[in-house]
């Protein structure tokens, strides 16, 4: 299994309404065929000084293979999620493993 964890750290200054069209669209790449398994969520009410809750959302996709997760990327839902989206973080950060 291909594992592909992104979490997203959003702008501070978005209203409501950018944050709930964020989160929309988020979940809409679920719909994505090559993806196995998907999760998507905020982060957990656990305060551990070993745990990093900065992230305001996380998706965790599982794909049958490497060629499923490059499927993904190229997936027009995927390009249409990034383009309409990547306004609303300042940050991601991106963890793939097998």
């Amino acid at each position: 299994m291909f594992h592909h964890l992104v979490f997203f750290y959003l702008r501070k200054d978005l209203t409501a309404a950018q944050r709930s069209d964020f989160e929309t669209k988020l979940r809409g790449l679920s719909r994505i065929q090559s993806i196995s398994s998907c999760t998507i969520g905020r982060p957990a009410p656990i305060e551990r000084a070993v745990v990093d809750s900065s992230y305001d959302f996380a998706e965790m996709f599982l794909f049958k293979d490497k060629a499923a997760h490059d499927a993904y990327q190229v997936d027009p839902i995927h390009q249409e999620f990034v383009a309409s989206c990547k306004s609303y973080w300042s940050s991601v950060k991106i963890y793939d493993f097998e």
